[in-house]
């Protein structure tokens, strides 16, 4: 029933689907534009560093990727969109940092748990 199946003598020979434009990319792909288009907001801010990086065709390209995966998640999972705050972000990402080199700090001083008072 699957588009495009060649199937001859029972043997199914092919399933390749078609590559075409489908109305929902088209559809993601204006959307993400237009979130390229806004000033604000935490979306806007990941068009504008992957634009930046790579060109904008490749951000829009991205932006509707990652708008199907959101909406696939909200449909699947039956929950609204909830963004983090950049904020709450950026201090995890900074905590992982500093543990990061705590650890590596830790290794080449060749401390070891029982000198720490941490062995059971």
């Amino acid at each position: 029933m699957a588009p495009n199946n060649k199937i001859s003598g029972g043997n199914t020979l092919s399933r390749k689907t078609p590559r075409g434009s489908g109305r929902l990319k088209i559809a993601l792909r204006n959307v993400a534009n237009a979130i390229g288009n806004l000033r604000e907001g935490q979306l806007a801010k990941f068009f504008k560093r992957i634009a930046y990086k790579k060109a904008r065709q490749i951000a829009i390209t991205a932006m509707a990727r990652k708008l199907a995966i959101i909406i696939w998640k909200m449909v699947t999972n039956k929950e609204e969109y909830n963004p983090t705050e950049s904020h709450m972000f950026l201090d995890k990402k900074r905590k992982l940092g500093i543990v990061k080199r705590m650890k590596k700090k830790i290794a080449k001083l060749g401390i070891t748990n029982e000198d720490l008072g941490l062995a059971t």
